[in-house]
C-alpha cells in the first residue's frame, strides 16, 4: 500500500490506507525532509483511511527523524478512526516528543487543517 505524499507550501500531507510498509513511511519520512529543506519550518498532517496497523519490521522503534527534525515541524496532525487513537499515540511517541501533536477522528480533516493552521 503506497503512500501518497503530496505538499501544501509549508503542509506535508500523507495518505495513508490498508497497512503501513516500513520501507514506504522511511520513503514519506524523506519527502517529508525534502519540504523541511525547502521551508524550513513545516506542518504535517497524516490521514489514515481504511487503516489496519503496521507491518511487523524491524526499525520501527527508530526516531532518528524526529530527534534530526522536530525543531523544523510546528505541529502535526494524525486523523484515524478513534479505535487506533491508543496506538497512534505510542507510535508517534507523543510524551517523548516536543511539538505539539494532535489526533482526530476520521471524518474530521477539516477540522485537522484547521488546528494546524491555527
Amino acid at each position: 500500500m503506497p503512500i501518497k505524499f503530496s505538499s501544501e507550501a509549508d503542509l506535508a500531507v500523507l495518505r495513508i490506507s490498508g497497512k503501513l510498509v516500513k520501507k514506504e513511511f522511511d520513503q514519506a519520512l524523506g519527502q517529508c525532509k525534502a519540504l523541511i529543506e525547502g521551508n524550513r519550518k513545516i506542518k504535517i498532517l497524516a490521514v489514515l483511511e481504511n487503516f489496519s496497523g503496521w507491518e511487523s519490521a524491524d526499525g520501527w522503534n527508530d526516531m532518528s527523524f524526529a530527534d534530526e527534525n522536530d525543531r523544523y515541524i510546528h505541529k502535526f496532525a494524525l486523523v484515524v478512526d478513534a479505535k487506533w487513537h491508543d496506538m497512534a499515540y505510542a507510535f508517534t511517541a507523543k510524551d517523548l516528543r516536543s511539538i505539539p501533536i494532535e489526533f482526530f477522528d476520521g471524518n474530521q480533516e477539516a477540522a485537522a487543517r484547521a488546528w494546524l493552521n491555527a
